[in-house]
């Protein structure tokens, strides 16, 4: 099944995102389920959140795959959302 996971950084956080980037990235890339992905930006053109849209075989394993990305470890997101997600056009 296709999940969204769509977090909002804490305000003031951005050096947090800058400084676990390379390891978020990583993660996404090598976990063999990410579908695709990219930052929110704000009205400054900062980055202020994620989107990724990752296949896994259960609403847990989203859980799980959100809980161990590096961004969540450093306490970056004021808030995440994970939703099954149905891909239509595209």
């Amino acid at each position: 099944m296709l999940c969204a996971l769509i977090a909002t950084d804490k305000p003031g956080h951005l050096q947090t995102r800058l400084d676990n980037r390379d390891a978020h990235l990583a993660y996404a890339r090598d976990s063999g389920k990410l579908v695709m992905a990219g930052p929110f930006i704000d009205a400054d053109g900062q980055m202020s959140g994620t989107l990724l849209v990752i296949e896994v075989e259960t609403m847990q394993d989203a859980y799980d795959f959100a809980d161990n990305d590096p961004y969540a470890k450093a306490g970056l997101f004021e808030k995440v959302r994970i939703e099954q997600w149905n891909k239509v056009i595209g």
